[in-house]
């Protein structure tokens, strides 16, 4: 007669070889997360496609959020094998991974990104100050030693110096790394300099801030159709429209490939991507298509990403990222806190 342990561990047998039947089932790479990423990964995506044996891999923007939660949703057909994110993953998408058996992660780092404030071509370049960028999207700010709502609809009442133009600016949703990184280092980090309480990072939600989805290359086209509108997004769709589209410099730095990677750009980030190691050897191509992703010829100083706008990584930290993903080091909690 079985013991009830000897009962539980068939049926975790059963259920794991029910899981890698099932995984068996889909051909195709599913990869899913940033819309900063994206147009990284989709070359990578296409150019996988065209110079190797396997199907080419199905690629969705759904935001860094987005794609943490439906990664970490478990193991299985029904779940991606990597995710893309502009910003680490955070300890509770963590939490929740392993919650849900997914507990063997690798991390890559594949290169940094500056987030930038744009505008139409048709207007004078700006010089704004995170103190400026606060007081426009902030949902209250300071007046006489307390809180109010954000009373500020023109740019010329923050400071005089800035243009006699309502404030709109077009910004990534809740679920996007993007906007993670920007309610970070635009807002938090300085917050209690300027008056605010410290780490604050509420976005006014009065249709001054609009929130436009993931999809950047929507926020361009409105841009140039509203010569009044700036819109927050990654520096790489900067870099594709740069013919209709100028940046606001940011406390004096202005967004650019040296200032992004050395770091003095205030609002610079890191982009990243994760990988489901219990779908390696199971959905053919994964090991083939990070090795691809991470190879020189796409991340390295003259890759073929960085005419794309990816900023690279210094090629030391570059390697020892490549050596970690190489022996597929496990992500841990503590690596993410702090």
């Amino acid at each position: 007669m079985q013991t009830w342990k000897t009962t539980a561990l068939a049926i975790a047998a059963a259920a794991s070889m029910t899981t890698v039947a099932v995984a068996q089932e889909r051909e195709q790479i599913r990869i899913v997360g940033s819309s900063t990423v994206y147009p990284f990964a989709s070359y990578v995506v296409e150019e996988f496609g065209a110079t190797t044996n396997y199907p080419t891999p199905v690629i969705e923007s759904t935001g860094s959020g987005g794609g943490m939660r439906l990664f970490c949703e478990g193991v299985g057909v029904s779940t991606p094998d990597i995710s893309n994110a502009s910003r680490r993953m955070k300890p509770s998408e963590f939490d929740r991974c392993m919650e849900n058996g997914v507990t063997d992660i690798t991390e890559a780092k594949i290169g940094s990104d500056g987030i930038v404030l744009a505008q139409s071509n048709d207007n004078a370049k700006l010089d704004l100050t995170r103190e400026h960028i606060l007081m426009a999207v902030a949902a209250q700010v300071p007046q006489n030693g307390s809180m109010v709502d954000n009373p500020y609809t023109n740019w010329n009442q923050i400071d005089s110096s800035l243009p006699d133009r309502e404030i709109e600016i077009l910004g990534p949703p809740t679920t996007s790394g993007t906007r993670d990184a920007f309610e970070e280092l635009a807002m938090e980090e300085v917050s209690a300099e300027f008056g605010f309480p410290e780490e604050y990072t509420d976005i006014r939600t009065d249709g001054v801030f609009v929130d436009s989805g993931e999809n950047d290359n929507l926020i361009v086209q409105r841009i140039r159709e509203n010569k009044d509108a700036m819109g927050i997004f990654g520096y790489s769709f900067l870099v594709e429209n740069a013919d209709s589209l100028n940046a606001a410099s940011i406390d004096g730095v202005e967004p650019t490939v040296d200032n992004i990677s050395e770091g003095s750009y205030p609002v610079a980030r890191s982009l990243w991507f994760y990988i489901k190691e219990a779908h390696e050897g199971v959905v053919p191509g994964i090991e083939e298509y990070v090795s691809l992703f991470m190879d020189d010829i796409m991340i390295g100083e003259d890759g073929l990403l960085i005419e794309e706008g990816l900023i690279p990584l210094p090629s030391s930290e570059s390697a020892e990222w490549r050596d970690r993903i190489e022996n597929r080091v496990n992500l841990e909690r503590s690596d993410l806190e702090g």
